[in-house]
Formats: structure tokens, C-alpha cells, sequence
């Protein structure tokens, strides 16, 4: 608070708290204490008490007025029915809210229970027995960015679950990269054989030459961190661009983010170097100086079962990107039960006020235009939303909550909905002021089946009890007015008056008709600009969280089977320079090149085939999980687990066979010269 008391800023109606920004905006450099800014729409004026800093970047909302909701009628309702606020809490420090939550099923009882018996004619208890759920819960603030599942957060957030996902590829990432480090070193652990022979000669200790290897290995983890920082802060717009997000990076202003990359280049030197420091330090210096030093069976061991974690890792992270993929693909293709092409919404047609029906026949009466729908609720972005309790055929005991679209005879056809039954609202026959169209879903739920055409369906019109009686006219087949993420649930549509349009275009001309319409929006000279959305592009944006992450998943699979290739490749340089003498004598007693290039690869494709073979449940189990969040998904299919088998092979070949190829070729007169 920048000005003004915010314990009684906004105790009285008609007050509001502006942000410094709007401050500047609306009254310059004069104090804006005091003054008076006037809201058209509500034909309302408020009085400014107070001046607020900018909400900060991390908060769940951010918005610039905050006004006095003293006085607005609808704060005033007694109705426990209706959620109309956001409502906050501030506990005493310490006390768990969960105790307050444990109390609340009281409170709904006691408050909530008589108002549905006034409305309904059922207790609490009858209401809660069919299926129905209503209460109150609460959730911690800082659980809303990433942990909410409620329907109308204020600002969209992000997903623990992926959050989880990324920070596992990373850590697999960095633990590839330890791998690497462990099984280039003991795999070149002769050329510094001699070394530690005569270190030990001259009289140091194991312990002195554990912390020599150990330093080596966390003044290299450090260069890489710094050039790591670099790198980060380089593209960090870039990633902010393609997540959407808007991360800083800045060592200076976060001495938190300071330390722990301190801490985590010092785990990660240690982590990488402990064991090449306990093997290097554990040579006997008799032995390597006379020149007898051969890599044990344990180190090689480990060598081959890293090498296995490293691929088997690639192939999950393989299945697991064409899986995603597969499923944005499922979701961009699937048949939705509406045609999304060619239609324009514009959702701000209610500031015309009575002249929004004016508008609406204007548009109709263009040649560009196809058809047009006066509604604000949608199958595909942001959407009106109602919630219905109704019962079939008279009887009560079978009330059902469910969703409920005001729509207008022009509706179903804009859309391209097919009727599964029945006909369409007709404008003409007064009787369909009290019909209804429900979903396949809805016949199902109610028990009818097939046969819903004539039957009725009794909705409570307010919370006082009043209620409508409506005759099934017809039966839309069922299409997807949520994400696929959700099932079709039961959908009631009712001949009501609603604002917004969607308009079906005639023409290719799109850009053309958004002009035309954009003249005759500005002929009523409305307060407000024309605005206007793709129906198709506001179903792309409901899944926008999921390609994002594919994209950035994809990434990751390719940075890791990166660094996972660096790694076989430095590998299999030292085993060719190992086996060079054993090449050379193979040559000699006739063995082809292409034996020879086959020799050397085959034990790594083996260990390839054992990550492969481990690779694929894991993967599995992995996908399935992820795809269980989906209410309509692909199926997995084998052959995307051969695909990720084939890929990875053909990837570690094509990094081995490089060494292979050259070891074969290589004049076996140069390997046994010396001998």
C-alpha cells in the first residue's frame, strides 16, 4: 500500500484501490486521493482511497483496480447456493487448515441444508444420496499455481506433474553426465597408472590422492556450472517464450539460487568423483611400475552397467516423447461433435447493449456470412457456465446436477452439430419456450436411452423453488464441450437469451470479413475496441500446457541421448585403443575388416539390447500414467517401443562404429611393431 489505510480503504460502496500504474495512467502527477473515476458499463462512479505498488509477477491474479464489493447487490444475497466471490481466509499463524476444513460439512449443513430443502424439496442428506455433490473445501494460496483443479481459477497455472517430469529429465541428465565422467575416467585409469605408482613411491597417502581426484573432479564441475549460468541466462527468453512463463535468472538479486548451485556443483564433483578417486588411489605401485596394469573386471563391469542406465533412459525418454506426440495428434484429430472451422467468435457484443440484437442481424444479412449464434456458451475456450438441477418424468428422487447452455434456434447449426434425435429450436413455434435439447449423455443418465423424444424434465428455475416443467424436443449427439481430459457429461440446452455471437463465415476471405465487421462494430460507436477469436485457435490454446510440454520434452530427449552418445563415443575410443594389439593379431591370422568393425561394436549393441529390453516396461508404465489423466487417449502400440529400440540402436552404432570402422581399417604392422 502506497497510499491510504487498508484497513478502511474499502469499507465503504463505491471505493476502489488503483495500482501506481493507474494512478499515472488517469491522473498524471496529480494526487489521485480522493478523485472520482466513473465505469460506463455500470454507469457507476468510484472514489479513490488508496494507491497500491504492482501486484508482484508470482501472484495467482493480477489486477490493477480493486473495488469495494459493499453495495453491490449481489454481496448482499443470502444465497449459499451461489458462488458469485472468491473468498479468502487468513488464519491465525500456525493453525492447521485443515481443523477449520473438518468443520465445514457442519457449516453447509446447517446453512446450505435449508435452502436446498426450500428450493427442492429434499434434505441435505437425499440431495448428497443421488450422486450430487456440493460443499465447501478449502486450499492453501500457495497450492493454487500448480497444484489447483478447480474450473475458474483467476489466471491459468501451471502443473506440479510436469514440473515433476522435467525435474526428473534433468536429474537423469546430470546423472548421465556423472556416468560419462565415471566411465571415461576408469576406462583411461592406465594413463595415469604411473602416476599414482610413483606418487605412492615417494610417499602419499590414499587419502592424499582421493582428495587430489576429487578436486580435479569439482574444479571441472565448476567450469562447466559457469558455463552452464551462461548458457542459461542466454536462453532463458528464448525458453520464455516457448513455456510461456516468465523466469529471471540472477545470481545478484537471489542469493538463495547462488547457493544452491554452489551446493550443487560440489554434489555433483562429488558424486562424480568418488569413485575414480577410490579406484585411481587404489593401484599398487609395484605392479603399475612394472608395467603389468590392466583394468579390472569390477570396473568393467560398472562401466557396462552405466552404460546400460544411460541408454535405457534414452528409451524411455524415446517412448515417452512419441507417446506425447501421438496424443497432441489423437487430440487435433479427433472427431469433437462440432465443426471448428471457419468460425469466428465475438465475445464482447454485450457492451452494445439493446443494440446487440441490431448487430447481430446486420451480420446475418452480410454475404461473407453463413450462419451467426447469439450465445456465451461455448464448446471451445472461455465460456458462460451454468449449472442445472433438474429430474426426469416428475419424479424428485431422481434429481441430477447438471450443465445447462442458453442457446437460440441458430445454435446447433452454427456449430455443425449433428441431432442424434428429434429436431432443432424453432423461433417460429411459441411451445419452445419450454422445450429442451439434451446430449446422448443426458438421455443416458436419465434412463432413457434411445427413446427421450417426449419426455419431460423439471428444472428449478431459482432458489425459492420454483420450477419449469420442459418437454425433450430432441437429442444433439454428444460432442466435446470440455477438454479431453474430462468425459462428455449430461448437457441440457434451453431456448434463452444470451450475448456473445459466433459467426459462420461464407468465404475464404476471412481476413476480408473481419474488416466488414470490424466498420459495422464501429458504427455503434461502442466504448470498447472490436475484438474477436478463431474457434479453432481457442481450442488449440485448451491444450497448449500439453504441446508446450511435447516441445520441451522433445528437447530433453535429444540433449540427453546427446550426452549419452559423448559418452559412448569417448568409451569406445579407449576400448579400441585397448584392443588395438588384439586387432592387429586378428588381421594377420585373416580376419575381414568388416569382422573386425562388427568385433568391436557387438559388445556395445548387447548392452543396448539389455536397456532396450528393461526400457520398455518401465516406459510403459510411465506413458500409462501420464495418458490416465486423459478422459480420451491413443492407445500404445507396439511398434512405438520397436521404434525407440531401433532408434536407440542405431544411434549407439552410428557413435561406435566411427572407432570400429577406423580400428579395422588401421595397418595391423603398426599395433605389433613394438612387440
Amino acid at each position: 500500500m502506497l497510499e491510504g489505510n487498508p484497513q478502511t480503504a474499502l469499507a465503504e460502496p463505491n471505493t476502489v484501490v488503483i495500482s501506481r500504474k493507474m494512478a499515472d495512467l488517469y491522473f498524471e502527477k496529480e494526487d489521485p486521493i480522493g478523485k472520482v473515476l466513473n465505469f460506463k458499463d455500470w454507469n457507476q462512479s468510484f472514489k479513490v482511497t488508496g494507491v497500491i505498488d504492482k501486484v508482484p509477477e508470482n501472484s495467482h491474479f493480477h489486477f490493477d483496480l480493486f473495488g469495494s464489493m459493499t453495495g453491490f447487490e449481489e454481496a448482499r444475497k443470502p444465497s449459499w447456493m451461489q458462488s458469485e466471490f472468491y473468498t479468502y481466509l487468513v488464519l491465525r499463524k500456525g493453525f492447521d487448515y485443515k481443523e477449520l476444513e473438518a468443520k465445514l460439512p457442519e457449516v453447509v449443513k446447517k446453512y446450505m441444508g435449508p435452502q436446498i430443502y426450500n428450493a427442492m424439496g429434499v434434505t441435505l442428506d437425499q440431495f448428497l444420496s443421488k450422486g450430487n455433490k456440493i460443499g465447501l473445501f478449502l486450499q492453501p494460496l500457495t497450492d493454487i499455481h500448480l497444484h489447483s483443479d478447480v474450473n475458474f481459477d483467476l489466471e491459468p497455472g501451471g502443473d506440479i506433474r510436469y514440473v515433476y517430469i522435467f525435474g526428473a529429465v534433468a536429474l537423469f541428465m546430470l546423472i548421465i553426465a556423472c556416468i560419462n565422467f565415471i566411465n571415461l575416467t576408469t576406462a583411461s585409469a592406465a594413463k595415469r597408472a604411473g602416476e599414482v605408482g610413483i606418487r605412492k613411491v615417494v610417499g602419499s597417502f590414499k587419502s592424499q590422492l582421493m582428495g587430489q581426484f576429487l578436486t580435479e573432479s569439482v574444479l571441472l564441475t565448476f567450469i562447466a556450472l559457469s558455463g552452464a549460468a551462461a548458457l542459461v541466462k542466454t536462453a532463458l527468453p528464448s525458453f520464455n517464450q516457448l513455456a510461456g512463463k516468465n523466469l529471471s535468472f540472477s545470481l545478484r538479486t537471489d542469493p538463495l539460487l547462488f547457493l544452491g548451485l554452489l551446493a550443487l556443483g560440489l554434489t555433483v564433483g562429488l558424486v562424480a568423483g568418488i569413485y575414480p578417486a577410490f579406484f585411481l588411489s587404489s593401484f599398487k605401485p609395484v605392479t603399475v611400475l612394472k608395467g603389468k596394469f590392466m583394468g579390472n573386471n569390477k570396473s568393467a563391469g560398472l562401466r557396462n552397467g552405466l552404460v546400460v542406465f544411460q541408454f535405457f533412459i534414452s528409451t524411455v525418454m524415446i517412448v515417452g516423447t512419441v507417446v506425447v506426440y501421438r496424443q497432441l495428434s489423437y487430440i487435433q484429430h479427433k472427431k469433437l461433435g462440432y465443426n471448428t472451422d471457419q468460425l469466428l467468435v465475438l465475445p464482447d457484443t454485450w457492451m452494445l447493449g439493446q443494440q446487440e440484437d441490431v448487430f447481430r442481424k446486420q451480420i446475418m444479412n452480410d454475404p461473407l456470412v453463413l450462419n451467426v449464434t447469439a450465445s456465451g456458451y461455448r464448446p471451445a475456450g472461455y465460456s458462460d457456465s451454468n449449472n442445472s438441477l433438474a429430474f426426469p418424468d416428475g419424479n424428485e428422487s431422481e434429481l441430477m446436477r447438471t450443465l445447462e447452455y442458453h442457446v437460440d434456434d441458430q445454435y446447433i447449426p452454427t456449430y455443425g452439430m449433428e441431432m442424434a434425435a428429434g429436431r432443432n429450436f424453432s423461433k417460429d413455434l411459441p411451445s419452445d419456450s419450454t422445450a429442451i435439447i439434451i446430449n446422448e449423455a443426458a438421455a443416458k443418465a436419465f434412463g432413457w436411452g434411445n427413446e427421450a423424444l417426449g419426455h419431460t424434465i423439471t428444472r428449478f428455475k431459482d432458489n425459492n423453488g420454483k420450477k419449469v416443467v420442459y418437454q425433450v424436443i430432441g437429442v444433439v449427439a454428444d460432442f466435446h464441450f470440455k477438454s479431453l481430459h474430462e468425459p462428455i457429461t449430461p448437457l441440457l440446452m434451453v431456448l434463452e437469451e444470451s450475448s456473445g455471437l459466433t459467426i459462420k463465415a461464407r468465404t475464404s476471405d476471412i481476413s476480408g470479413l473481419i474488416t466488414r465487421l470490424k466498420e459495422k462494430w464501429n458504427t455503434f460507436k461502442p466504448d470498447e475496441p472490436f475484438n474477436y477469436d478463431f474457434v479453432d485457435e481457442l481450442l488449440r490454446q485448451t491444450y497448449l500446457k500439453e504441446q508446450t510440454s511435447g516441445q520441451i520434452l522433445s528437447y530433453f530427449s535429444l540433449l540427453t541421448i546427446f550426452v549419452s552418445c559423448l559418452g559412448l563415443f569417448g568409451l569406445a575410443t579407449f576400448t579400441a585403443e585397448q584392443r588395438k594389439k588384439e586387432i592387429g593379431v586378428r588381421k594377420v591370422l585373416g580376419a575381414s575388416e568388416n569382422q573386425i568393425a562388427w568385433l568391436l561394436s557387438r559388445d556395445f549393441m548387447k548392452l543396448v539390447l539389455i536397456a532396450c529390453v528393461l526400457a520398455i516396461p518401465v516406459a510403459f508404465w510411465i506413458m500409462s500414467k501420464w495418458l490416465q489423466d486423459f478422459a480420451y487417449r491413443t492407445e500404445m502400440d507396439w511398434w512405438i517401443f520397436a521404434v525407440a529400440c531401433l532408434g536407440t540402436g542405431l544411434i549407439a552404432l552410428a557413435t561406435v562404429s566411427y572407432h570400429a570402422i577406423m580400428s579395422a581399417l588401421m595397418n595391423p604392422v603398426n599395433s605389433l611393431k613394438t612387440e
